[in-house]
């Protein structure tokens, strides 16, 4: 009944169009009352949900990010990517992976990349003669790679959600192996749609021009160095490296490219702001909403339920698998990461599931569902920036859905594609 009165609030809430972040914490309201849980007490959740250093990391992040997305970075990987692999069939869908891989290494988020890699190549895509719904189904899914990549913010979120027990930077390198497998797949996807529709070849560069370009672009990318140098060396903490992160792509974008104008810096703080805002009162409510599930033990109940199904790992995997692939689909990822790692991180420690693996494939799950109807947010700003309707970037991207599945099923069932690095850097 507990379980009922909490959850039952929660999506009673959802439904009347009440913010997912509002919606956690009214409920968290409703069942302290129903459990005569003070107020105060929860009170002292929202402020401590909120009150950890290392969620400095996600405005660093999110400022670097929006800093170098705005102030020519995303143009020079674009020519950069172009240079490396734009004379192959299809050469202009692999630089738009390629693309998409460097960006989010730097951004960390699969909207910043859709929008930004996807005003720059869709339009040029459509020129050299590919559809625009397939340009679009490309950007999109090849910028869910990027929530796995450094400097992922949600991989922050899954820290925070499982309680700090999970290192940031552990997370960070863990997502080296399935963004890469992730893009890698893309990739081979592009060069079979290329070969089969005789997409056409792109130039090759002149090599003094090429160098020229990929040094203009070596600056930008100096900010993953940067965030995974300093991780990896023990240099800096993963909020350290965020912070330096920052000063380096102000460094680049006003001293070095300049494309940026002064006088614009204040718009784009407000935006940075207004961000960050959302996400640490999500956080704030999303603490609350975790700490009466917690009393009312919740996760136990659940774990309980899911080991009456079967005991064998592989199925208790494939069913979490099923059950993240429809949530996402239907809300965001950053509250499902908080509302779901608390109860289901304990089911995958209990059949020996490794905290940093099953991130992973949370990740790579929500990533799929933010390009999947009906509530995905990446897939509705490809479809804008695309200018091409949702039904059509639906249809094109139908081949790549399954190329993503193949992807999920290898970061669940190899655990090495996403411990080996961890493992040999010592985390």
């Amino acid at each position: 009944m507990d379980a009922f009165v909490l959850l039952g609030s929660f999506i009673l809430l959802i439904l009347l169009g009440m913010p997912v972040a509002y919606a956690l914490g009214l409920a968290a309201l409703v069942g302290a009352w129903w459990i005569d849980i003070p107020f105060d007490a929860l009170m002292i959740q929202v402020a401590g949900g909120i009150n950890k250093f290392s969620l400095l990391a996600i405005p660093f992040f999110v400022l670097a990010g929006a800093i170098m997305a705005e102030g020519g970075m995303s143009r020079r990987l674009v020519e950069c990517a172009n240079v490396l692999v734009g004379f192959i069939r299809g050469g202009l869908s692999l630089v738009n992976i390629l693309a998409s891989t460097f960006f989010g290494a730097i951004s960390g988020s699969s909207l910043a990349d859709t929008a930004s890699v996807g005003s720059v190549l869709i339009p040029e895509m459509e020129k050299k003669g590919y559809p625009r719904d397939y340009a679009t189904a490309v950007t999109v899914s090849g910028s869910v790679q990027a929530l796995l990549t450094p400097p992922s913010h949600n991989s922050v979120l899954y820290s925070l959600a499982a309680g700090g027990t999970v290192s940031i930077g552990s997370l960070f390198i863990a997502g080296i192996g399935p963004g890469l497998l992730l893009s890698a797949i893309m990739m081979l996807m592009c060069l079979f749609f290329a070969k089969k529709r005789n997409y056409p070849k792109g130039e090759v560069i002149p090599m003094k021009q090429a160098l020229k370009i990929c040094v203009e672009a070596l600056w930008g990318m100096m900010t993953m160095v940067i965030i995974l140098g300093g991780i990896i060396s023990g240099i800096f903490t993963a909020t350290e490296s965020a912070a330096v992160a920052v000063l380096w792509a102000f460094f680049v974008t006003m001293f070095i490219y300049r494309d940026y104008k002064w006088n614009e810096l204040p718009k784009l703080m407000h935006r940075t702001v207004r961000t960050v805002s959302v996400v640490m009162i999500l956080i704030a409510f999303a603490s609350s909403f975790g700490y009466i599930m917690t009393l009312m033990q919740i996760p136990a109940q659940i774990t309980g339920a899911l080991m009456t199904i079967s005991e064998n790992r592989y199925v208790i995997l494939m069913c979490v698998n099923i059950m993240l692939l429809i949530l996402g689909t239907v809300m965001d990822m950053a509250p499902l990461i908080l509302i779901l790692t608390p109860i289901l991180l304990p089911v995958m420690i209990s059949i020996g599931v490794d905290p940093v693996h099953f991130g992973m494939i949370m990740l790579v799950n929500l990533g799929i569902g933010l390009i999947t109807p009906p509530v995905g947010g990446v897939l509705f700003v490809g479809a804008a920036v695309g200018k091409v309707t949702i039904e059509q970037t639906v249809k094109a991207l139908l081949p790549f859905y399954v190329a993503l599945f193949a992807a999920l099923m290898a970061v669940t069932y190899i655990p090495a594609i996403s411990l080996f690095l961890p493992s040999l850097m010592g985390n």
